[in-house]
């Protein structure tokens, strides 16, 4: 088992953009970081990702490829490719275990693990999702833009989406794969515009990860070459949870603007925090957070040299 006895200044559990920027900001800041990251990132599924300037198009392999030479020029950060599997201690003191044995010691902690699937609720999603199905028309809505397409929601979220996709195409399909979730009142008012099905899907034909057509359990057959759905999703780590921070009703970690949690010493960034999940976004979300974590860091030796 493999110890560090050096007590670092801030652990980050996560390297995607949220933990990199944070890294990078706390590198410049002349604090000891360790970056914990397994290398799973959710988007890898994506060739692509959009909307972060001068990063438009990337790979998420090659963003954290670039990002991780940037950060090299700052050698108080380092990086332990592993998954932290515990956290105990309190704040000035935190301990964290990898599921190779390496134990590391922080007197602040950032969770930056993001979010996980938890299953691809239709046959054959799999197959296209990152591919020719995506969750965000922010990050993908271009490449689909005036291509007939399905959309897989229900509910309230589908009476807010519609009128948002259809800002890149006005050729979709609304498939609720079940009960819609609709008041007689908003069913009415989507029907008039698109045409609309709650039949259960029965599976997603594609070729080569595009997507022909969606086919319901009625024998509808929905011709398509693009997909948005709503993904179900669970924090990308049960550790958060496990050392104390509080979580809000959607199930991400509650924070404040500056990113700090529930639990004095511990921060928490990106898509494990807000539902707006967008590189930039979590990116931003890093900087701020790194920031506040550096300021009480600074405040904290102030006080106790003073």
């Amino acid at each position: 088992m493999t110890t560090n006895t050096k007590v670092l200044d801030a652990v980050i559990i996560g390297g995607g953009p949220g933990g990199l920027n944070a890294a990078l900001v706390l590198g410049r800041a002349r604090k000891h970081v360790a970056v914990i990251d397994e290398g799973r990132p959710r988007n890898a599924v994506t060739h692509a990702g959009h909307g972060f300037l001068t990063r438009d198009g990337i790979s998420p392999s090659e963003f954290r490829s670039i990002a991780k030479a940037e950060i090299s020029a700052y050698p108080s950060v380092s990086f332990v490719e592993d998954k932290a599997v515990s956290i105990t201690g309190a704040d000035g003191h935190f301990r964290i275990k990898t599921s190779q044995g390496i134990q590391l010691e922080s007197k602040k902690v950032m969770f930056a693990v993001g979010m996980r699937d938890r299953s691809l609720p239709v046959p054959g999603l799999a197959e296209v999702y990152g591919k020719s199905a995506f969750v965000c028309p922010y990050c993908d809505g271009w490449e689909l833009r005036d291509e007939p397409l399905v959309i897989i929601n229900k509910g309230p979220e589908i009476v807010h989406f519609a009128p948002v996709i259809s800002g890149w195409t006005d050729r979709f399909t609304i498939c609720t794969n079940g009960p819609d979730g609709l008041t007689d009142a908003e069913r009415e008012s989507l029907q008039r515009r698109v045409p609309l099905y709650d039949s259960p899907i029965r599976n997603i034909q594609s070729v080569d990860g595009i997507v022909q057509e969606v086919i319901l359990e009625d024998g509808t057959s929905i011709p398509c070459r693009g997909i948005f759905f709503k993904p179900d999703l669970e924090l990308g780590s049960d550790l958060p949870p496990s050392i104390g921070c509080q979580l809000s009703e959607e199930g991400h970690v509650a924070v404040d603007a500056f990113g700090k949690t529930s639990v004095p010493g511990i921060y928490s960034v990106g898509d494990m925090t807000s539902r707006m999940h967008q590189k930039i976004i979590a990116a931003a979300n890093g900087a701020v957070a790194a920031a506040a974590l550096n300021n009480e860091l600074n405040m904290e030796n102030w006080s106790k040299n003073g």
